[in-house]
């Protein structure tokens, strides 16, 4: 029996979830809320908090402490505001099919009705919290597959992460099965469907779309819950959409195609940050050496270029100076995330020549992988060339707990301090086991300012 995006969200209990599937939450839980601290330093993240004090005020809903900040606003704020905190650096896990990311959206626009909730005085627990991360996840994969297989316009993340956070958001308002139907209905029609390419070849703060996916899927939750109407949401019921639902609760998507970066820029760079480090370790070759640098890569990833970013959004969106960083300074971090590094004449020279080369057949096998081939030539004329390549952190190459901490704790400990990242760590690593205190405990590390 194939069963309903509604009903899944309306039933699904904590027994359902298959310990494969908390694993991924939890790392999803502890290298989000790392983003988000290092986030919280962008000038971004900080136009967008001001902007939600501005303009999104706490009524009838209850406050909603915004992330990594503390300040209380309406839920529909506080989802906003996270939501470009955690874009404003990209390194946030993401889904390769879906050419996006969930989390960047669902953990703020979650957070943000769950506290909304617990200051009116409803417990919340972790297994409860991991439930509703698990509803958003799911249903913010398929709905975005749907998307992709029937529109003709490739849409940012916040166009399909709507549809999962809003009907999620419904479940914690204790909807009823028809409400979360239509709340999905809203999510879905006044979800961003903004161009994704287009912040690609201009890159500008507007990122992911998760910014306003985020409060659009909260505001549609709230509004079913009040009896507005929307339903169907076409990815969740359309006729176009039945065959990616039909095994909506026995499989599970999010731990098919979640992947975790190891580098703060577009994945779709990746593989070629990857080859470049291993070609220089293995033939130990200075920077000073190479003379060029060919890519052989996907067709939108060539769009990414990148030689003379002028801006720290435009390297997030390149891949010839990210590779020239990772040549000359053996690294790609938050520490290279600077103005400085962008007037760097050693990588600005490598930048230069490196060549990104559009190939048909690496574009044909880029959907549920990423595909480029690097070769680096040096002054005296020799050439390497690695092999083809995706990136690492796919389920089928992942990162390792080790890296994973190790990411989170060079993102969160200059922010946070390394007493407080450490004792985030820990709860986050056992979050779906928490009672109500301990979570509460984990949701107040996650919610208030760097300083508190």
């Amino acid at each position: 029996m194939v069963q309903s995006m509604s009903d899944f969200a309306a039933t699904l209990t904590f027994a359902d979830l298959p310990e494969p599937l908390l694993v991924i939450l939890r790392r999803s839980f502890l290298d989000t809320i790392g983003v988000a601290a290092i986030g919280s330093t962008t000038d971004m993240s900080q136009m967008a908090r001001k902007g939600a004090v501005a303009v999104f005020g706490s009524g009838a809903a209850g406050p909603a402490r915004m992330l990594m900040d503390g300040r209380q606003v309406s839920p529909a704020g506080a989802a906003m505001a996270g939501a470009f905190t955690i874009d404003s650096i990209d390194a946030h896990d993401g889904v390769s099919p879906n050419k996006g990311h969930a989390g960047s959206a669902i953990f703020p626009a979650l957070l943000a009705v769950a506290d909304a909730r617990r200051s009116a005085g409803t417990t919340i627990t972790g297994s409860e919290f991991a439930c509703w991360l698990a509803i958003a996840y799911e249903i913010s994969y398929r709905a975005g597959q749907v998307q992709h297989a029937t529109c003709p316009d490739y849409h940012t993340s916040g166009s399909w992460t709507s549809v999962g956070v809003a009907a999620t958001c419904a479940r914690i308002l204790d909807c009823d099965e028809e409400q979360i139907r239509h709340a999905a209905g809203i999510g879905e029609y006044h979800g961003p469907r903004s161009q994704m390419m287009r912040c690609i070849d201009f890159p500008t703060m507007l990122r992911d779309g998760v910014g306003w996916g985020a409060p659009s899927g909260v505001t549609a939750a709230y509004l079913a819950r009040e009896g507005f109407t929307g339903a169907p949401a076409l990815t969740c019921e359309g006729e176009q959409a039945a065959s990616f639902w039909t095994d909506l609760g026995r499989a599970w998507l999010t731990i098919q195609y979640t992947h975790y970066k190891p580098y703060p820029c577009c994945r779709w760079a990746h593989p070629s940050l990857d080859a470049v480090k291993e070609l220089m370790q293995q033939h130990k070759l200075d920077h000073n050496q190479i003379s060029a640098v060919k890519i052989r890569t996907f067709h939108n990833a060539t769009r990414l270029a990148g030689h003379e970013p002028q801006t720290l959004c435009e390297l997030s969106y390149a891949i010839a100076f990210p590779v020239a960083m990772m040549i000359v300074r053996g690294n790609m971090g938050v520490e290279e995330l600077t103005p400085e590094t962008l007037k760097d004449p050693d990588i600005l020279r490598i930048s230069r020549a490196t060549e990104l080369i559009d190939d048909p057949e690496l574009t044909k096998i880029s959907t549920h992988k990423r595909w480029a081939q690097v070769s680096l030539v040096t002054s005296d004329g020799r050439e390497f060339v690695d092999s083809l390549r995706t990136p690492r952190g796919d389920a089928d190459i992942p990162l390792s707990d080790a890296e994973i901490s190790s990411k989170f704790h060079t993102f969160a400990d200059p922010v946070l301090g390394g007493e407080r990242a450490a004792r985030i760590e820990e709860l986050s690593g056992q979050f779906d086991r928490l009672e109500a205190t301990a979570f509460g405990e984990l949701m107040g590390l996650c919610l208030t300012g760097p300083r508190a």
